[in-house]
């Protein structure tokens, strides 16, 4: 099939959305379909068998595109509109692929231009401007649902990636066509010589014999990076042969973040790398004891979790759906999302090596069978088998 994707987001970066359509558009490329992707003029290039990736014209004011909604993305968002319509009226497509806010003018070019739109759900656009503190003017809120709804039932299919998503659209359309398919870990297959690599980063960091326990991922206000720290002192209170390494986050953050480590005495406790390439995610898990995942509110899924899943080391997060809808006791601790009981749940695998590795196993076992690559990418498949079908292909 020909597919026009429309994904408003700096392409490619290491965080979330970009990761989401990387797989989903790579996993069409390997299926065999062709794939014109349409992105933001901002990110790093990549090449994707069986997809070309379509940069939207540069605005001069725009260097980056934070994570979120923000007032940066109308500009942007009217540019790729124009842009699709554009690619649009030069090429016959099969279907739309619609990623974020893009499905609202998704849901407008497939009447005009007489095709079928699958949504892919990242996340619920309401819950969204609430999470990252971007409104909470009721109006707007309800304008955003309003949208949603509006996305949702002008979709021919959505793809959600995780079951909360999927309870939020049968909520507005219970006869809509959905599939759950959650993200792929990220692969460590393209480290040349990880023992090696390894020993680098252990070099880097400084780890020497103490324990690793390891964050990845963005510094957002809902990732509960705070909580984790807060969690510092309680654990070296017990264990100070421990070095807590928190990968990602922007400058600005980290400094923040510092400052509240100073304020506790357990700056010497902490790394901060700072944002490191998606390459050597692998590797830093490969040296961990602990993989923490801290988050206080949402109910997306994070990404990083299959990866940690994959890993085969033990996790600590925290007790909240965002968690709980693939972890659960026995592949994970979890813990209340305060400070004191995330410290009571790293300090239960630090105390107990047998428990940990139990955990991991159990935890590599259930990648395997539910969250493997093969699966995910049936299920894409299956997804786009069923707009074959809508067109009598």
């Amino acid at each position: 099939m020909k597919i026009l994707m429309l994904a408003p987001e700096p392409f490619f970066e290491t965080r979330g959305t970009p990761f989401s359509v990387f797989h989903r558009s790579k996993a069409l490329g390997t299926l065999g379909h062709e794939v014109d992707l349409v992105v933001y003029h901002v990110g790093e290039n990549v090449n994707i068998n069986n997809v070309v990736v379509h940069r939207i014209p540069p605005l001069p004011f725009v260097k980056q595109v934070k994570i979120g909604p923000s007032l940066i993305k109308i500009p942007l968002d009217i540019v790729m509109l124009f842009k699709a319509v554009q690619m649009l009226l030069i090429k016959n497509y099969d279907c739309i692929h619609v990623h974020e806010e893009a499905a609202l003018f998704g849901s407008i070019l497939k009447k005009i231009f007489k095709t079928s739109q699958i949504y892919d759900m990242h996340s619920s656009i309401p819950q969204q401007l609430v999470n990252f503190n971007f409104t909470n003017n009721k109006a707007l809120i309800k304008l955003a649902v309003l949208g949603e709804k509006f996305i949702i039932k002008n979709s021919e299919a959505v793809i959600a990636i995780c079951p909360q998503l999927g309870e939020t659209v049968k909520s507005i359309d219970p006869e809509k066509k959905l599939w759950i398919i959650e993200n792929p870990s990220v692969s460590g297959n393209d480290c040349k010589n990880p023992d090696v690599e390894s020993d680098k980063i252990r070099n880097y960091l400084g780890v020497n014999n103490r324990k690793v326990i390891l964050y990845t991922g963005t510094f957002e206000p809902y990732q509960g990076i705070d909580l984790m720290i807060k969690s510092v002192p309680r654990v070296v209170e017990e264990m100070n042969d421990v070095l807590f390494v928190m990968v990602g986050g922007e400058e600005t953050q980290i400094k923040e973040m510092e400052k509240l480590a100073e304020q506790l005495q357990v700056r010497d406790f902490i790394k901060f790398t700072g944002k490191r390439p998606v390459n050597e995610m692998p590797l830093y898990m490969g040296i961990a004891d602990i993989l923490a995942s801290p988050r206080i509110t949402g109910t997306n899924t994070p990404l990083k979790l299959y990866s940690y899943l994959e890993s085969g080391k033990p996790i600590v997060a925290t007790n909240l759906s965002t968690h709980t809808q693939v972890l659960n006791k026995e592949v994970a601790v979890l813990t209340e999302p305060e400070p004191d009981s995330f410290a009571e749940g790293l300090l239960k695998i630090l105390l107990n090596e047998d428990l940990g590795k139990e955990i991991g196993i159990k935890g590599k076992e259930l990648a395997e069978i539910k969250y493997s690559y093969s699966a995910y990418l049936y299920k894409t498949e299956d997804v786009y088998n069923h707009i074959k079908l809508l067109k009598g292909l």
